[in-house]
């Protein structure tokens, strides 16, 4: 196969990245991922639509309790 797509999803280290929920002012768009603790730089894993979206995040990775929120 010429193209494939990696299923290889994002190592978590909690010593090194934060979980946070990314949101925009102007058009409401929620989105989770990763903010490396040393750049301060975002990784988008997944858009979230919902609460389900949310859980399904958190339940991948391991994640308890409630997440920051940046905007």
């Amino acid at each position: 196969m010429l193209f494939r797509k990696k299923n290889k999803k994002p190592a978590f280290d909690p010593k090194e990245k934060k979980p946070v929920i990314r949101c925009s002012i102007c058009t409401g768009e929620r989105a989770a991922g990763f903010c490396d603790l040393k750049s301060g730089r975002f990784h988008e894993i997944m858009l979230i639509r919902d609460q389900r979206d949310l859980k399904s995040f958190k339940d991948e990775y391991g994640i308890e309790g409630d997440i920051e929120e940046i905007y």
